[in-house]
């Protein structure tokens, strides 16, 4: 294994299928779906030992505060967080990072790692890169194939070949075989050399840059672009959105795997799964008797082989049987099991109805905190402000609409006018329309307001915002 390996987080995706729990503007990879962690934070966590140098974490630009507080919360400094403009899929980002690494040394070993996958055996893991890591030292694209367990078509698959030589555990890859229909995919799984494509890979970064030149050079110089343009801010560099946008949208196993003749494979049973549906999560959930799996506020009777969940109100099932039933306090989702591959097409009825809950949730994460809409009606919005200690909203100001402002915990700094008062618990104060103002948290404990507002337009663009010390442009209307 070489000296130091650079883990590559890829979290991009808005894993629209776990909707309406994964939404674009807080994604599946950034909930703790699977244990007490984000599976965000259980990917950086896996590489974040002995032999692993600080993470580069591409990610849209739009989650970068979140991720920053999560990886805060495990005390791991990424080495860099590259933001994206837009979702171009994995061969582009791949290409960023490794322009990014190779301008240090052409021989970094990066090791790809999507954000939203579970794997339960670490230490195996762990030994395959290490076996994968003597194909990559020798020019190499090692991928990383996990046994089929069964007959599944939302996955590719690889067959292994020859063994590599050198590289002890590790075969040169025979052929790529993409989401089969079922039948395929049986025929697949019974011959015994076929591999999931776990979607990880080990490649150094110079030979990545290569392969792509030959295969993709429009991307790779696109790619190019958009780093040599890029933007250092607050310690992300944001990527230039016009080179970035022209980048043909593409997988690196469409782009490059499935026509290099480098590819290998290292075999390895680490308890993987590619959490992409709710279906999948009833396989991975434990059960109870008659094959449910619960969780949250559900009374479930003479139900069977179902996923029910809920986040917050009581659901009830009676005489259910392979249903998925899913509950926020917006959205109740119920489907048959047998349909969790096709939720997308629901979360795209919902985007072409001009509705908002495919992208947010009632709560909305800021850098500062959160808000979350409580109640809404003729010319009045209802909000609950959570402030985090030390934090401070922009200074701004509305044209439509004036509020009101109650605090229920802390003690919150307002800044109204040409005045800073200090307003507590159990008061109030009252924002006019027009009136620049701010919110603080100046305490050690979080601040909770609730917020009344009220006007002839109550949307999240009027805003005008002056001051932000988040790096949020001056004057620039958007949501807070």
């Amino acid at each position: 294994m070489p000296e130091v390996v650079y883990p590559v987080v890829l979290s991009g995706g808005a894993g629209t299928r776990l909707w309406p729990v994964s939404r674009t503007l807080y994604p599946k990879q950034l909930l703790p779906l699977v244990s007490e962690r984000t599976m965000l934070q259980e990917s950086v966590r896996r590489v974040a030992g002995k032999g692993f140098a600080p993470p580069v974490v591409v990610c849209n630009e739009e989650h970068r505060f979140l991720i920053a507080g999560q990886l805060r919360e495990l005390d791991i400094a990424p080495s860099k967080m590259v933001l994206e403009p837009g979702g171009r899929n994995t061969a582009p980002a791949a290409a960023v990072a490794a322009l990014l690494l190779a301008g240090d040394d052409p021989d970094a070993m990066m090791l790809l790692l999507p954000s939203d996958h579970v794997i339960e055996d670490v230490p195996r893991f762990l030994a395959a890169v290490e076996s994968g890591a003597g194909a990559a030292g020798q020019g190499a694209l090692v991928m990383f194939g996990v046994p089929p367990t069964g007959p599944e078509t939302g996955y590719g698959y690889i067959r292994r070949g020859a063994p590599y030589d050198g590289a002890e555990g590790c075969f040169r890859v025979a052929r790529f075989v993409e989401k089969p229909d079922l039948e395929e995919a049986r025929r697949l799984v019974g011959a015994g050399d076929y591999h999931w494509n776990s979607g990880i890979f080990l490649v150094r970064a110079g030979r990545y840059l290569e392969e792509l030149e030959r295969l993709k050079p429009e991307m790779l110089e696109y790619c190019r672009r958009a780093v040599a343009d890029a933007v250092e801010e607050q310690g992300c560099l944001r990527l230039d959105g016009g080179a970035f946008a022209k980048i043909e949208p593409l997988s690196i196993d469409y782009a490059v795997m499935e026509h290099t003749e480098r590819a290998a494979v290292v075999p390895v049973d680490m308890g993987w799964a590619d959490v992409g549906s709710w279906s999948a999560l009833w396989e991975m959930g434990a059960k109870d008797g008659d094959g449910n799996v619960t969780l949250g506020d559900v009374i479930a009777h003479d139900t069977r082989d179902s996923y029910i969940r809920s986040d917050g109100r009581l659901v009830a099932a009676l005489g259910l049987e392979n249903v998925v039933v899913v509950a926020t306090d917006d959205v109740v989702l119920v489907m048959s099991r047998d349909m969790a591959q096709d939720v997308r097409k629901v979360v795209e009825d919902v985007e072409r109805a001009g509705r908002t809950e495919h992208a947010v949730h009632s709560k909305v994460y800021r850098p500062w905190g959160y808000y979350q809409s409580i109640d809404a009606g003729d010319r009045f919005q209802v909000k609950r402000l959570h402030v985090d200690p030390g934090q401070k909203l922009s200074l701004q100001m509305h044209h439509h609409r004036a509020e009101h402002w109650v605090v229920v915990n802390g003690t919150a700094k307002v800044t109204r006018g040409d005045e800073t008062v200090l307003v507590h618990e159990n008061e109030s104060i009252y924002l006019p329309l027009g009136v620049k103002h701010a919110l603080e948290n100046p305490g050690d404990t979080p601040l909770l307001v609730i917020e009344v507002q009220s006007g002839d337009y109550l949307g999240e663009d009027d805003i005008v915002r002056f001051e932000d010390r988040y790096g949020r442009a001056p004057a620039a209307k958007t949501d807070d």
